[in-house]
């Protein structure tokens, strides 16, 4: 199951020096608005310390951990939906992603030009969240017009449930509020998520900081940050992205004592990706061997079988049973075969709701 997110905010936020921190690439990052024209797309691993005791165990020839995509795109301005800076082709490059990352200019820095002039955490976030509802309301209207004429003629349930979805739809984003605050029945959401709309994204805002900023509470621009996303149950990671792109060019080791000498447990990036998953509802289960020692994500309460499917069709569709060994059953025991000899692996059917952490064997009709 590929994770994707797209990076988001106005010019000059550090948005791609970010992004540059997360792939190691070095993508252009200057002082000027647009200096991003295309979408640079990177992908990192997703940290989880239980592959490197897997790794250990098992000594595979692969190891693969899970990976999550970055999508760093042109910087946003007022009026993009309407085409001002480079409008809607920004809009249209997040429609693909799973959760949009805003980055939010939480210092002050009067070498750094912001577009808006100042620096004002609330007023960019409002400037973003606007244009993507203004974004989302011209694919409402549009659909609207039609599938409304469609429904009073014929009565046709799914036309009417529809339309009632996109009504629901249109008030909240004709007063720039997003989707994702709106309950939808399921079957309402049946009939819209083919759209893609960019408000019912879950969003993620990271406040880039200063240095001296990342072991104090004092900075007032992130608490209106974190008082501003409460109100929508969206989460703020504090991250100084140049701290994280130094942080980027280092051993592991060397990662590890920086961190400590800034006096932080992990990295900015670290916090964002596992707030991503949490925030997508994602788990991981492992497959292990000789061979290779992998990392599978998948989305909590998939069954045995959908998650057989994810390494390949015909695991789901020959699905026989899942031999499972939790990993902490594993690392109590010491090895696989002392948890055979304890009776703690387990024959799983294809209802057996995966739980994160399983290690998983899957029997399949070829």
């Amino acid at each position: 199951m590929s994770l994707k997110a797209g990076i988001v905010g106005l010019p000059n936020v550090g948005k791609s020096t970010l992004f540059n921190a997360i792939t190691k690439q070095n993508i252009l990052a200057a002082n000027y608005p647009f200096a991003t024209i295309e979408p640079n797309v990177g992908v990192v691993n997703v940290p989880d310390n239980r592959m490197n005791v897997l790794n250990d165990m098992y000594m595979p020839e692969r190891l693969i951990m899970a990976s999550y995509e970055f999508t760093d795109i042109a910087g946003l301005v007022k009026g993009a939906s309407n085409g001002e800076g480079l409008g809607n082709k920004f809009l249209s490059h997040i429609r693909e992603v799973d959760a949009i990352v805003e980055v939010v200019r939480c210092f002050d820095d009067s070498n750094i030009i912001h577009v808006e002039g100042s620096t004002n955490p609330l007023r960019d976030v409002d400037i973003i969240n606007l244009e993507l509802s203004i974004s989302d309301l011209e694919i409402v209207n549009n659909r609207l017009d039609k599938i409304a004429k469609k429904a009073m003629t014929t009565k046709d349930t799914d036309a009417l449930i529809e339309v009632s979805a996109l009504t629901k739809a249109k008030e909240v984003l004709e007063k720039g509020g997003a989707l994702r605050d709106i309950t939808f029945t399921d079957e309402e959401k049946t009939k819209i998520i083919g759209y893609q709309f960019l408000t019912m994204k879950p969003i993620i805002y990271v406040a880039n900081i200063k240095e001296e900023d990342l072991t104090n509470d004092a900075n007032n621009y992130v608490k209106e940050l974190e008082d501003y996303a409460k109100k929508s149950f969206s989460k703020v990671i504090k991250m100084c992205a140049k701290v994280e792109s130094e942080l980027a060019e280092l051993s592991i080791e060397e990662k590890n004592e920086m961190l400590e000498m800034l006096g932080i447990k992990t990295s900015g990036l670290d916090d964002l990706i596992n707030a991503t998953y949490e925030i997508l509802g994602l788990k991981t289960y492992f497959t292990v061997g000789s061979d290779e020692v992998r990392a599978w994500t998948f989305k909590d309460g998939m069954n045995a079988r959908e998650c057989a499917g994810i390494i390949h069709t015909d695991f789901k569709e020959g699905f026989i049973k899942a031999e499972v060994i939790s990993y902490n059953d594993l690392i109590e025991a010491g090895s696989e075969l002392k948890v055979r000899e304890l009776g703690k692996l387990r024959i799983e059917g294809k209802d057996y709701i995966m739980q994160d952490g399983d290690i998983c064997h899957f029997r399949f009709n070829r």
